[in-house]
């Protein structure tokens, strides 16, 4: 066993999870080597760990030796801002909720071409609360470069996996209505600790500052930014809000580079899968496209957004069709409209998100460094010069656009 292993995550634990998902009680562990699953900068609201674990196991009359790996995914234990943020916005039950039930039977409609995501095998409730996941590394998934920004071909992938997401989910939710209300929270909403809504507001006066110092932008744009500040949770909050009349699905909610998996062939992407659910919500699909083309594309794809939202209509159509769902889907024209209705979510990921993911590897923090109960907020993505080039000319398109007018 590593050292610094937490003790509860011990041969005997490993056991019982493997008897029970493999559904084998002959397997007996003999060792385990755990080590840290993701580096500062990939992950914000869990701990995770990598496990492999070596067993015995019956097959006919002999036993075999066989190695398997996890992924141990624990709520925060240690005492600071991020432990609050998690622990009161009971953002890891939406994700056991979605591991245990929803995405099992988005997952079925789908088949077997098409897996959202890995395999759910084990989950503790408390003391701690964890979930194992199926590790998807051996079946060569990885994650691709958040710096760099997704490409085309990444873009087009990841999306059509968004339209597979949204339309099974409206498959589930047909035939079960009471899905939607299993997934009312998201990211903004008003039900959420006050650390939730610190992090966009300290956030954005941060920004502020910074282009305070800019001479490209300056003050005209920085007091612009300021005074949106105390008020930005309250305008995601109205940004993302369920409305009835609106084509619904249930959302992602935290669709960005870090949250998706690739398969490569050649050094070319074939495959995607989805990662963390700890966000999901039930809402207008304008959330999860917004927040993806702010966040994750490279800054040529992001000029040609149109593309991909066209990519992921005619997926979501298609699939729904494939599915039999008796809701209609938007036509082009309606889902550019909510897009246009609900732009500034797209803003307030570009003030907020977009930092963290053009946060070099060495300069990367976690949410107790990035903020902290003494009210202070440090993001070093907003002193990246990559950030100051592609945030410039969105501040400048935004007010354009009204979006800065209180």
């Amino acid at each position: 066993m590593a050292l610094g292993t937490p003790t509860w995550l011990n041969l005997c634990l490993l056991e019982k999870i493997l008897r029970k998902s493999e559904g084998d009680n002959s397997i007996q562990v003999m060792d385990i080597i755990s080590k840290p699953a993701t580096c500062k900068g990939d992950n914000y609201t869990s701990d995770m760990t990598r496990v492999i674990v070596e067993y015995k196991r019956d097959q006919g009359d002999h036993k075999i030796i066989d190695k398997k790996s996890l992924i141990v995914k624990v709520a925060p234990t240690t005492e600071g801002m991020r432990k609050d943020l998690v622990l009161k916005s009971d953002i890891f039950t939406t994700e056991i909720m979605m591991m245990t039930d929803t995405l099992d039977k988005m997952n079925k409609l789908l088949g077997p071409n098409y897996i959202l995501n890995g395999k759910g095998m084990y989950v503790q409730k408390e003391d701690p609360m964890f979930l194992v996941i199926e590790d998807l590394a051996p079946l060569d998934f990885r994650m691709a470069c958040r710096l760099n920004g997704l490409d085309m071909d990444h873009c087009i992938l990841a999306l059509h996996g968004l339209a597979r997401f949204h339309a099974s989910s409206i498959a589930v939710c047909e035939k079960e209505p009471n899905q939607k209300q299993m997934y009312s929270r998201g990211m903004f909403n008003d039900q959420h600790p006050a650390e939730m809504g610190g992090f966009f507001i300290m956030g954005t006066k941060g920004l502020a500052a910074e282009v305070e110092k800019w001479p490209e932008l300056g003050k005209k744009y920085s007091d612009k930014i300021l005074k949106l500040a105390d008020h930005i949770y309250q305008i995601g909050i109205e940004a993302c809000k369920y409305c009835e009349d609106d084509f619904n699905v249930i959302n992602h909610g935290d669709f960005w580079v870090n949250n998706m998996l690739f398969k490569y062939d050649n050094g070319k992407p074939t495959k995607h899968i989805f990662v963390d659910f700890q966000l999901c919500v039930y809402t207008s699909p304008a959330v999860d496209l917004h927040y993806f083309l702010n966040t994750s594309p490279s800054p040529d794809i992001f000029d040609n957004k149109d593309i991909l939202l066209k990519e992921y209509h005619n997926t979501l159509s298609k699939t729904m069709k494939q599915l039999n769902c008796k809701t209609q889907p938007p036509t082009m024209e309606q889902l550019m409209n909510v897009m246009k209705k609900r732009e500034r979510y797209g803003m307030i990921s570009s003030f907020t998100v977009l930092p963290l993911m053009l946060s070099s590897k060495n300069e990367a923090k976690d949410i107790d460094e990035i903020m902290s109960k003494d009210g202070s907020y440090e993001n070093p993505g907003y002193k990246s010069e990559a950030y100051r080039k592609i945030i410039t000319k969105r501040i400048i398109m935004y007010d354009k656009m009204g979006l800065l007018d209180l």
